[in-house]
């Protein structure tokens, strides 16, 4: 049996892979091995869970709160709310632990159950292995230590979850966004309510689309992974910028007043600058992932800044920036970290932090954005193929070395295995879009012939 919980936490089809029973289980272990790491030592242990609007969550979430609660947790129910502020509630109010039920990015029928530490920051792989051996143990027979009695957690709601998140995206930011007008695409996900309200209370005109979930229509044709509804209505609201955002919002595309697409990199690029420019970005360095657009290090480079690499997924790059002191990190995709204010990704606050540099400069985002040049950069998903020999089969590793001699130094290839669905990723960038994708297509066909 393969490793329950991958570089985001647990995710599988509701139901099906993520049942009741994993989450209360999981939920079981986590408040178990907390308490022996000493982490509830003095003092009763409280836990903050909150969930996307995925219609299986109502179900999770009450496994989750019962498992909690079973183990003399109180929980604070804190809703349907972005997986940052979940992470921001966990350290303003204290507690112990946090819980996120989403799968993100994923379709509707995933859900998924992410830890938090106290602090809001994610757990240590560490912690995560003795979560899932505790589990497997006790799912397996061993009975568990179990409170009776006023030892059992008790569970309320916490309302205020909602206005002290948003007061906290607003009181960071460097100046207002009076003026401005956004489009906002919530991917009828968690920050549906969110991002609109923070948007405006920091003072712009703001437009949304993508921002009745119903539970079943997250992340569908909508959101940072479908841009092209936000390209569309930034254009026809004449907006200065739109923002769009996954379904648990840890996330941020953006989008020109001209419905041109802005990913992550040149999000970086353009937040990189103003915090250097306002003396926040800490031994100005940025720190991405070996997914990030050879223009971007190349941008970094010119204008004096240091590129600091990790391997893929936004706990690594998190990793990286607290033990090397960094203030600003993030992906591609969109996940950017500005530590200073938040302990993960912030799709909300990233695009908060966006518009308030083209408030401050005057200068449209197709400008700001124009700092670096974007690699034609083609990526492939290869599904139902057996991804954790991707590093030694050696058709694969052949084919890969037959790539890199073709593209020399003016191109780069890099395949690796998804850490949240069952696929690989194979990536090429060259100079030239058709032969990247031309590199890129022979290398996903090695790949499902040599792993299928």
């Amino acid at each position: 049996m393969g490793r329950l919980f991958g570089t985001d936490g647990v995710r599988g089809v509701a139901n099906a892979d993520l049942t009741a029973e994993l989450a209360l289980g999981l939920s079981v272990a986590a408040a178990h091995v907390l308490a022996e790491a000493g982490t509830f030592q003095g003092h009763r242990p409280v836990a903050v869970v909150g969930r996307d609007p995925r219609a299986s969550g109502e179900f999770l979430e009450a496994a989750v709160v019962a498992g909690l609660a079973s183990a003399g947790v109180d929980v604070l129910r804190v809703g349907v709310l972005p997986t940052p502020a979940v992470a921001y509630l966990t350290g303003s109010l204290g507690a112990d632990l946090g819980v996120m039920l989403s799968a993100s990015h994923n379709p509707m029928p995933d859900n998924g159950i992410k830890f938090f530490a106290r602090g809001g920051h994610k757990l240590a792989d560490e912690l995560e292995d003795r979560i899932e051996r505790t589990y497997r143990s006790h799912s397996s027979g061993e009975p568990w230590d179990r409170p009776t009695g006023a030892g059992v957690g008790r569970v309320k709601d916490y309302d205020q979850g909602f206005d002290n998140y948003v007061a906290h995206l607003v009181g960071v930011l460097p100046n207002r966004l009076d003026g401005l007008k956004v489009v906002i695409d919530g991917a009828h996900g968690a920050a549906s309510r969110v991002s609109p309200e923070a948007f405006a209370r920091a003072g712009a005109e703001v437009v949304t689309i993508g921002a009745d979930p119903d539970g079943l229509n997250i992340n569908d044709d909508c959101g940072s992974t479908h841009l092209s509804g936000l390209c569309a209505a930034v254009v026809e609201h004449g907006a200065d910028l739109g923002v769009a955002h996954d379904g648990d919002a840890d996330r941020c595309l953006a989008v020109d007043r001209d419905g041109n697409e802005i990913d992550g990199d040149q999000i970086l690029a353009v937040l990189a600058l103003g915090m250097r420019e306002a003396g926040t970005l800490r031994k100005d360095t940025v720190v991405a992932t070996v997914m990030s657009n050879l223009g971007f290090k190349l941008a970094m480079e010119r204008e004096g800044l240091t590129f600091v690499q990790t391997a893929v997924g936004d706990r690594y790059v998190l990793e990286e920036m607290k033990s090397g002191g960094f203030a600003l990190g993030g992906e591609q995709s969109g996940h950017v970290i500005a530590l200073d204010h938040a302990t993960t990704g912030d799709g909300t606050l990233t695009g908060l932090m966006l518009a308030a540099r083209v408030a401050a400069t005057g200068r449209p985002l197709s400008e700001l954005a124009g700092v670096m040049k974007r690699l034609p950069q083609v990526l492939v998903n290869v599904p139902d193929v057996d991804k954790s020999r991707v590093g030694t089969s050696p058709e694969v590793t052949s084919a890969v070395a037959e790539a890199e001699r073709e593209l020399g130094a003016t191109g780069r290839v890099l395949l690796r295995p998804s850490g949240t669905e069952p696929l690989v990723r194979v990536m090429v960038e060259a100079a030239d879009i058709e032969q990247a994708g031309a590199v890129a297509g022979r290398l996903a066909d090695v790949v499902k012939s040599a792993l299928g």
